[in-house]
């Protein structure tokens, strides 16, 4: 704690008093069933108000019925969300934190296709995402809108919570009147910055005299928009320093970008620096006496410690850090920061996952959203398991530790001489480098629990026996599998290498030659390629059959940023292109769009393909009658949290092989 001294300092917000500094902010979790709260919401924010968070800000609760952008939204307008909203605040306030209830309408960032009603804007501009015109606000509408946040801000201090805070930012229809590229109106709503922030203003007020003087009201305002026309810094501390002015308000949180627009920018991938929004909080805490909160992808306690020391907030919003670590706060007050499970910014878990309109997890905390279900099993004491685990890459640590906190008595068996698998390689692109905070996270975790894996050893199949296991956990990952149409032709002088080959210690290639990626997987496999090869000076063709090359990075929000630094490497695409051979100094191609053909002379052809199941060992396990378990790649070759997944799941799988000892 001696070293997290502002952290750990306690802060008077309004009325609020919070023990330190450190905000759960809100995020979206899917959790909500039939637009109501439940024991999965509570049991997730208690987990991190157990850790130790000061303060936690709830997912956005929807103010009114025209408000349902997507299916899980808590809709806050209903009275049946009271009972639900009781439970959150009394398991938070079990313990230190402090909880405030985030409340919304999301105006013309949404769709009808939940609500069948008309979505509400200042004027009619689509949101260029969602591609739905907006209706046009009447004083009406807005007027309803204005009673809808009365109502939920009252509901929600009658369920306990310690305030209220407005989401005036990244997806708001306040945010769509404040800013002029979507606010194009001529009445008392539009025009200066005055008018379009009348319907905020009219909304603090009003939401002040519905919950009174005593509990926390904050508003979350974007800085800067990062689009054309957008609300921009100069406007952001404007905006605050009027809310500060005319009362009613007790902080202010911040944001960037626009939820639809430049998403990216809101929930950055490792691929974006640690701290990269806090000129935002900076610039607006110089100009407010309010507390101001900072966020930007700040995961440890020594970056948010810094922002704090270096004046920029008085609070700092780490979310994605707390998911993957409810204890952050605590293990950082008492001198344990380096036993933290460090988040990734890798995004697949947490944004993606709920992108894709299921409830929020984590690629490292596979307990994310299950706290609701309490402890796992674990193996009775005197029938505990001997398991071996062959393979130490991020599916086998997983078991291993799931395995040994189960009660299990675990070795883990590795051929190569360090842990992390593919991850071990993935990490050496400079834009995926945090990746290899997993493997630090599980081997810190494994010596929490005495486990030391043994380096150096292949396990042949006759070897299983030998290992002395009542059972076996196979976790050799995957292999690559060469097309027959890049067999060796004749005089090849043109390299042919796997992405992954390249990625753990591909040949050098000098600079100023020609390389062709050819991508069927879509995902970071060939852009990371692409990345490492732009690097060594190499020209890089990037070819792929699907429609928009690296297509799955968008649900990782990697997409725009891997797209500008190729623009900026000269990396040429070829979408809709599939591969029919390769040559001895080219690779030819077929769109299978139109028929045209394509042909890249080419130095070094690098191959992004789908790999195959390593599970020889299982096989032999099995028929020699040994228990066995195969799981991430050694099962199916997938992405990083389907191995850790199956990693945690072990101990339920195993026992139900061994069939007994589970209690």
């Amino acid at each position: 704690m001696a070293g997290f001294k502002h952290l750990f300092s306690p802060i008077t917000v309004g009325r609020m008093r919070l023990e330190n500094r450190i905000v759960f902010s809100a995020h979206l979790t899917n959790y909500a069933a039939d637009g109501l709260p439940g024991p999965a919401h509570a049991a997730y924010y208690e987990a991190r108000s157990k850790g130790g968070a000061g303060l936690i800000i709830t997912e956005e609760h929807s103010v009114h019925p025209s408000d349902w952008p997507y299916e899980k939204m808590i809709h806050g307008f209903k009275p049946e969300a009271l009972p639900g909203y009781r439970a959150i605040t009394s398991a938070v306030h079990r313990h230190s934190a402090r909880i405030v209830a985030q409340i919304n309408h999301n105006g013309p960032q949404g769709s009808s296709m939940y609500s069948r009603l008309p979505l509400l804007g200042p004027s009619q501009v689509p949101d260029p995402l969602f591609r739905e015109v907006p209706k046009e606000a009447t004083s009406g509408d807005l007027a309803e809108v204005v009673s809808g946040y009365q109502l939920v801000a009252a509901r929600a201090i009658e369920g306990g919570f310690d305030g209220v805070e407005l989401q005036c930012s990244h997806s708001s229809i306040v945010r769509a009147f404040l800013s002029p590229a979507s606010n194009h109106r001529g009445d008392a709503y539009g025009g200066d910055l005055r008018g379009r922030s009348r319907l905020m203003r009219e909304i603090v007020t009003a939401v002040r005299e519905a919950i009174g003087p005593g509990p926390a009201l904050g508003v979350r305002l974007s800085g800067d928009e990062m689009i054309d026309d957008g609300t921009t810094l100069d406007d952001a501390v404007a905006l605050a320093r009027m809310l500060e002015s005319e009362g009613g308000v007790d902080y202010i949180n911040t944001s960037i970008g626009v939820a639809t627009a430049s998403l990216y920018s809101i929930e950055a991938s490792m691929a974006i620096s640690p701290g990269y929004a806090l000129f935002i909080p900076s610039a607006i805490r110089k100009a407010v006496n309010l507390p101001v909160v900072g966020v930007g992808r700040i995961k440890d306690p020594l970056q948010a410690e810094k922002a704090l020391a270096g004046g920029h907030c008085d609070l700092v919003g780490m979310v994605r850090a707390q998911i993957a670590d409810p204890e952050l706060a605590s293990k950082s007050r008492l001198g344990r920061a380096r036993d933290i499970r460090l988040c990734l910014s890798c995004n697949q878990e947490c944004v993606g996952r709920v992108g894709m309109n299921r409830w929020l997890g984590c690629i490292e905390n596979p307990s994310a959203g299950k706290e609701y279900l309490g402890r796992p099993p674990r193996f009775s004491r005197p029938s505990a398991p001997r398991v071996a685990v062959i393979g130490a890459g991020p599916a086998g640590c997983q078991a291993a530790i799931s395995l040994a906190r189960a009660g299990a008595m675990v070795a883990l068996v590795e051929a190569g001489e360090r842990l992390g698998g593919q991850l071990a390689w993935a990490g050496r692109v400079a834009s995926r480098a945090e990746l290899t905070d997993l493997v630090r996270n599980q081997r810190n975790e494994l010596s929490s629990l005495g486990i030391e894996p043994e380096f150096g050893r292949l396990i042949r199949a006759e070897e299983i026996a030998l290992l002395g296991a009542d059972a076996i956990v196979v976790a050799t990952g995957s292999r690559d599998v060469a097309p027959g149409w890049a067999a060796d032709a004749g005089e090849r002088t043109m390299r042919v290498i796997s992405a992954r080959a390249l990625m753990a210690n591909g040949p050098r290639i000098p600079a100023g030659a020609t390389a062709v990626i050819y991508d069927e997987v879509g995902f970071h496999q060939g852009t990371s390629a692409a990345e490492l090869l732009w690097e060594m000076g190499v020209k890089v063709h990037f070819a792929t059959p699907l429609l928009v090359a690296g297509q799955d990075l968008g649900i990782t929000l990697d997409y725009e940023s891997f797209r500008m630094r190729a623009a900026a490497h000269g990396v040429q695409f070829h979408t809709a292109v599939i591969a029919s051979g390769a040559g001895a100094r080219s690779v030819s191609f077929f769109n299978h769009l139109d028929g045209g053909q394509l042909e890249i002379e080419a130095d070094l052809l690098v191959l992004s393909l789908h790999a195959t199941a390593e599970d020889s060992l299982f096989r032999a396990a099995r028929s020699g009658g040994i228990p066995a378990l195969r799981i991430g790649d050694a099962l199916s070759p997938r992405r990083a949290h389907a191995a850790v997944i199956e990693g945690d799941r072990a101990p339920g799988l195993l026992a139900g092989i061994l069939k007994g000892g589970w209690s």
